[in-house]
C-alpha cells in the first residue's frame, strides 16, 4: 500500500519520492503564479496577454517533451517539435 502511494508513479517516471515531490511542487508554483496572472488578465486584457500559453508550453517541454524515461519504465522517443 505505501509502495503504491508514494512510489509507483515516482519510479514510473524515473524519479525517486523526493525528486517527484521537488518536480510536482515546482511545477504547482509555477501553475499558481500563471493563474494569477490569468485573472489579473479577466480583469485587465491588455496585462499578462500570452502569459498561460507561454507558461503552458514551457511546462509541456518540461514534463513531456523532455522527459527521459515513460509512464512504462521504458525510455520515451525523442519529442517532435512542429
Amino acid at each position: 500500500m505505501f509502495d503504491r502511494l508514494f512510489r509507483d508513479h515516482p519510479r514510473s517516471v524515473g524519479e525517486t519520492y523526493f525528486e517527484h515531490l521537488r518536480k510536482a511542487s515546482g511545477f504547482a508554483g509555477t501553475m499558481l503564479v500563471a493563474g494569477a496572472a490569468c485573472l489579473v488578465h479577466a480583469v485587465i486584457p491588455s496585462l499578462f496577454v500570452r502569459t498561460a500559453s507561454k507558461t503552458v508550453m514551457r511546462l509541456h517541454d518540461r514534463m513531456v517533451a523532455n522527459r527521459t524515461v515513460s509512464s512504462s519504465g521504458r525510455a520515451a522517443p525523442p519529442a517532435r517539435r512542429g
